[in-house]
């Protein structure tokens, strides 16, 4: 077995479930996954070892996954009825959505990624610590302060 079988085999199975978290798509968090590690082989270099791999993968694959999200977007149309439809109550939803965005845009440090991640990564705190090298408490601490602001933001 090579090194990179090794790597393969055992990182496989954590960085499946952290796409799987963003995306909620099994067919689409493999692919991912898939297309991360073939950029982690390309980009071996890179890794400087100063974080582990584990961490460096899982950033590979929120790039990939974001970049892939957004092509899809770009690409995908709704039918005009469906859309039409609903225009009223997205409208609303958009109108609150954008304004908590541009909350959590303006959160400073590291309340803004730890918001995002737990709330829409649906990362535990545990989770959330070890990609930042801390402790799940300071990620639970972290994420209340940022929730605090958000709330205070929006007032």
């Amino acid at each position: 077995m090579t090194e990179f079988e090794k790597i393969y085999a055992e990182y496989f199975p954590d960085v499946y479930k952290y796409v799987l978290s963003l995306c909620h798509h099994e067919a689409m968090a493999e692919d991912i996954t898939q297309e991360t590690f073939l950029k982690a082989i390309k980009n071996i270099h890179r890794f400087k070892g100063d974080c582990k791999l584990r961490v460096w993968l899982c950033h590979i694959a929120k790039n990939t996954y974001f970049t892939s999200y957004k092509k899809s977007k770009r690409t995908e149309q709704l039918p005009e009825e469906i859309a039409m439809e609903s225009f009223e109550s997205k409208l609303i939803h958009k109108e609150k959505a954008f304004e908590i965005h541009r909350a959590v845009h303006r959160l400073e440090g590291p309340y803004k990624e730890v918001f995002n991640l737990r709330l829409f990564g649906e990362l535990s705190f545990a989770q959330i610590g070890e990609l930042f090298g801390k402790s799940e408490s300071w990620a639970r601490v972290t994420f209340h302060r940022a929730k605090l602001k958000v709330k205070e933001d929006l007032k």
